[in-house]
């Protein structure tokens, strides 16, 4: 085991909490209630409003008032993912859900979709939502059970490969659909507006960005469509979200936000290139490394990456020993390494096994230096048992 300080690699889990953020949060916690109508009360007001504010810059809206704070991304995928829409008071039935193959599991899992009201979309060998079979699927859509739903991540979790959203806008809204698309991944990483590529809804997540966690906002696009309330009670939230906003949290998510949006282009510059870097290395080392994702566009701060013969737990705990903190994959189920569906997606073997770096702000060329240390280590280990 490797004695000194532990270099963080996994980013895309979670990133670590901001300074600017914690004493956000700090501030938040001695706040009172933002629905009461006193002093302290609109005090409060005025702190929720400034971070919808701050959100809303960082999902390239124009329009505060489209943020609808949750208590994370799962739930604000739960809201969005129903077949009850209104459109004023007048409902609207969504007759079916098309989830890419390669969602994270909130997405997935349908949201309040039954199992047969389903359909996953393919994805091509590179990664990439298939816009083809899309088109076909939409094609074949029963107008008469209501309008179709597509669900599509803007960046994939995993592989860090951007999906073709103004691609997939374009064919949806072409067949009167609507179109939700996870950012998690992608806000703070690339610019996001949420009318340039076309999509209806967006859902976003305080940790992923340097925030507490716990919190998430969904955006739509406009006012008027909205899907049914999931948590009903006092009304906050304009109505779509009920109960007292965790106030605190949502402060430490708006200055986040801020966060994320300063200096964006120079920021992610300098961490592709500590990726490239990385790439280069792992290549050197082990020229049989796979890094999955490699040939379509990526944002810059992730790898993932496959060492035929190395268990992707086997690989994790290796790094984990040589004092590097990665994963294998979605950090989203409880602390399980299993097989990747994504892989599986892509029409790789998933027993194949694959390993994820993603880096952050404050990663450095002594990061990288590290993990290519380690990386040396175990693939020489897993050559040298492959030979013995």
């Amino acid at each position: 085991m490797v004695k000194g300080p532990r270099v963080y690699l996994d980013w895309n889990a979670t990133a670590p909490l901001l300074d600017e953020a914690r004493a956000a949060v700090l501030a938040g916690l001695d706040m009172m209630n933002p629905s009461s109508v006193h002093a302290e009360g609109r005090a409060a007001r005025a702190a929720l409003e400034k971070a919808r504010r701050q959100v809303a810059a960082l999902a390239g809206t124009p329009e505060p008032a489209h943020v609808v704070f949750t208590s994370g991304a799962t739930e604000a995928a739960n809201m969005v993912l129903s077949p009850d829409f209104r459109m004023g008071r007048r409902p609207i039935a969504v007759g079916h859900l098309y989830v890419s193959a390669i969602e994270h599991p909130a997405v997935r899992e349908g949201g309040r979709f039954p199992a047969e009201r389903i359909t996953e979309i393919p994805a091509t060998r590179e990664g990439l939502t298939d816009p083809v079979v899309l088109k076909a699927l939409l094609e074949a859509h029963d107008d008469a059970s209501g309008l179709p739903m597509i669900a599509v991540m803007a960046v994939n979790n995993e592989t860090g490969v951007i999906q073709p959203i103004a691609e997939i806008a374009a064919l949806v809204h072409a067949r009167g659909g609507l179109l939700m698309v996870d950012a998690v991944q992608a806000a703070g990483r690339v610019p996001l507006d949420i009318a340039a590529p076309g999509a209806d809804f967006m859902i976003v997540s305080s940790h992923k960005i340097g925030g507490p966690k716990g919190v998430g906002a969904l955006i739509s696009r406009g006012e008027i469509l909205m899907p049914a309330p999931l948590i009903r009670g006092g009304g906050q939230e304009k109505g779509h979200r009920s109960g007292t906003e965790n106030l605190a949290a949502i402060m430490g998510f708006g200055t986040a936000a801020e966060a994320a949006c300063a200096g964006l282009d120079e920021r992610m510059a300098r961490i592709g290139a500590l990726r490239d870097r990385l790439e280069q290395g792992m290549r050197a080392a082990a020229p049989d490394v796979i890094i999955h994702g490699a040939s379509a566009p990526r944002v810059a701060n992730t790898s993932f990456f496959s060492l035929p013969g190395l268990k992707s737990e086997t690989g994790q705990i290796a790094f984990d020993l040589e004092g590097v903190a990665l994963s294998a994959g979605s950090a989203c189920s409880s602390g399980k390494v299993g097989e990747s569906h994504v892989l599986a997606a892509m029409g790789c073997d998933p027993k194949l096994g694959a390993l994820r770096i993603s880096l952050g702000a404050t990663t450095n060329e002594a990061d990288i230096d590290r993990a290519l240390a380690a990386f040396g280590k175990i693939a020489s280990r897993r050559k040298g048992t492959e030979a013995a």
